[in-house]
């Protein structure tokens, strides 16, 4: 039974279905705040299938996540709050910045592997934090960047208000996963998991290393780029604590729990985790006591993550059905083979 429905929702219908369930969110939602809540979840999401690419696809994990996100946040917010820019060409900058930046740190930052490029980006991220909280005269130091520009929307919608911004962030985060299916599905995906699965069978295989994980670096970082943006545009002020190292970890949290290297779970993660924390709100700073057992029973029982163990599970219930369906062939191989030597 449970093998008929995670069939039915791999199916296309499913997944319609899922989003007619989030455009119609906003009516069922009890209040504006549960709204903004989902609007959030959906703009870290974004941040997270940019982690996905880097780390899920290609397999290196980049622990300066964060920090891009907190530059495509404060590349808009300069633009708009200092230059006087309006929202959306300060956000085509702001993915540019990120774009370019992702690719000078990962022209330098790949050339080193496993535990040695997790620790480089772990200190550019530092740095970049550093650069928010220290750099006064550009990015106004622990004050932060205030009268962010919302997005206009050409006279059409209003979206400072929170119902027309969730569509938006809707409508980029549906851009996001469709973009990530195509790409998953296409020969450069099946690169990246091949450089995931080994350096040396990807060689083997006449792969260029460097310029494939640039390049999965690059749209990693234009991913967060994304998200900070819309973030920034959100809530119109920010501070050096976006580019705190422990959003990148927060980042990570989402994509194993939700399934790293799957194309729903950076989706289910982000989602799950980010309403489970706004749950036990009520507890403050007691909280962690509940969520940290809480994400240690997850780990236990879905070692790889939500849709991961699900996809597994899947795959191990297509094999156990496989010895029926090949003993029935068996049979009727028999039985042709007995009718050909009575005709004989």
């Amino acid at each position: 039974m449970l093998f008929k429905l995670g069939s039915l929702f791999m199916k296309p219908g499913a997944k319609m279905a899922l989003l007619a369930l989030a455009i119609v969110f906003p009516a069922l939602a009890s209040n504006e705040y549960q709204v903004y809540v989902m609007a959030s979840a959906f703009v870290w999401a974004i941040a997270v299938y940019g982690l996905n690419i880097i780390t899920g696809y290609c397999g290196q994990l980049n622990l300066a996540h964060g920090g891009f996100f907190a530059i495509g946040a404060y590349t808009l917010g300069l633009l708009t709050s200092d230059a006087g820019w309006s929202f959306w060409p300060a956000f085509v900058a702001a993915l540019l910045v990120t774009a370019v930046l992702g690719f000078l740190v990962g022209v330098v930052s790949l050339r080193l592997k496993e535990h040695y490029f997790a620790i480089f980006t772990l200190c550019v991220g530092f740095i970049i934090y550093l650069l928010m909280d220290k750099w006064e005269e550009l990015t106004h130091g622990p004050v932060g960047v205030r009268d962010i520009a919302a997005p206009y929307g050409f006279g059409v919608v209003d979206f400072t208000e929170t119902t027309p911004f969730y569509y938006l962030v809707l409508a980029f985060l549906v851009f996001s996963i469709w973009f990530m299916g195509r790409l998953s599905r296409s020969l450069l995906g099946r690169t990246f998991i091949a450089i995931r699965n080994g350096d040396e069978l990807a060689q083997s295989l006449g792969i260029n290393l460097m310029r494939n994980k640039v390049l999965a670096f690059v749209l990693s970082t234009t991913y967060a780029g994304l998200a900070g943006a819309l973030y920034a545009g959100m809530v119109r002020f920010i501070g050096p604590e976006e580019a705190n190292i422990i959003h990148t970890f927060d980042m990570i949290t989402y994509l194993l729990v939700g399934g790293i290297g799957t194309l729903t779970g950076p989706l289910l993660g982000t989602i799950s985790i980010v309403w489970i924390t706004q749950s036990l709100q009520f507890l403050e700073e007691y909280r962690m006591i509940l969520f940290g057992p809480l994400l240690v029973v997850l780990v236990i029982f879905f070692p790889r993550g939500i849709n991961g163990q699900f996809l597994t599970w899947m795959h191990h219930k297509a094999q156990t059905l496989s010895p029926a369906k090949k003993k029935k062939s068996s049979k009727v191989q028999t039985a042709t083979s007995g009718e050909v030597k009575n005709n004989a």
